[in-house]
C-alpha cells in the first residue's frame, strides 16, 4: 500500500521591509548607508530562507507633500502611499542626516504625520550620518526616544556613520562600520524572523489613514 503523499510546506510569506531615508543630496551618504544596511538585512534573512520585499521611502521626494499635509491636514496621494508602506511593514530601517545635533526636520516631520499607533510593535533599526563622530549620541538622545514614543521595538545596535567611516571615494567603508552594520542587521533579522505571535499586535494600517 502506497503511503499518502504529504503536501509540501507552504513557502514563507515575504518579510515586508520599509526603508526611510532622509538624505537631501543625490546621491547622499544617508541613502548609501540605508542601502548598505538593507543589503545586510537581506543577507541575514536569506540565510534564514526568508524572502524580503523592500520599499524605499525617499523623504527628499516627499518634502513638498509633507509641507502640504502639515498646513492642510490632508496627505497628498504620494505621501499617503509612503505612510501606508511604513505602517504595513514588518520592519523598518530609518536613516537621517544629523542637523544641529539632532535628526533632520524632514525626518521628524514625516514621523510626526504618522498615526501614533502606526509603528506599535514594529522592529526598527535606527541609523544616522554626520560629519563628525561627536554627533553619534544623536542615536541615543533623539532617535531612540522618538521610536520609543511611537512604541516601536528599536534593535539594541544603532548605526552612526561619520565622514571618517567612509573611504575617500565615498564607496568604500573603513573602521568598524561594516561590523556595526552587520550586528544591527542580525538583530533586526532575528526580530523579523520571529513568529508573528511573538510580536506585539498592531492595528490595521488601513484604518490609521482613513
Amino acid at each position: 500500500m502506497t503511503a499518502p503523499r504529504t503536501a509540501p510546506a507552504p513557502a514563507p510569506a515575504p518579510v515586508r521591509l520599509a526603508v526611510v531615508s532622509a538624505g537631501l543630496g543625490v546621491p547622499s551618504r544617508t541613502r548609501l548607508l540605508a542601502d548598505r544596511i538593507t543589503a545586510s538585512v537581506r543577507g541575514e534573512l536569506a540565510s534564514r530562507e526568508r524572502p524580503v520585499e523592500v520599499t524605499v521611502v525617499e523623504l527628499r521626494d516627499l518634502a513638498v507633500p509633507i509641507a502640504h499635509h502639515l498646513v492642510t491636514g490632508f496627505p497628498p496621494s504620494a505621501l499617503e502611499e509612503a505612510s501606508l508602506a511604513v505602517a504595513r511593514a514588518d520592519g523598518l530601517i530609518a536613516v537621517t542626516p544629523v542637523f544641529s545635533a539632532s535628526f533632520s526636520g524632514l525626518f521628524k516631520s514625516f514621523f510626526d504625520l504618522l498615526d501614533p499607533d502606526a509603528l506599535t510593535g514594529t522592529p526598527v533599526l535606527a541609523a544616522a550620518t554626520g560629519g563628525t563622530a561627536r554627533h553619534s549620541l544623536v542615536l541615543e538622545h533623539a532617535l531612540r526616544p522618538l521610536f520609543a514614543h511611537l512604541r516601536a521595538r528599536t534593535v539594541p545596535t544603532a548605526v552612526y556613520a561619520a565622514s571618517e567611516d567612509w573611504g575617500g571615494a565615498g564607496d568604500a567603508l573603513t573602521g568598524d562600520l561594516p561590523a556595526r552594520i552587520g550586528r544591527a542587521a542580525r538583530e533586526l533579522a532575528v526580530l523579523l524572523d520571529a513568529p508573528a505571535a511573538d510580536r506585539a499586535p498592531q492595528p490595521d494600517p488601513a484604518d490609521l489613514f482613513a
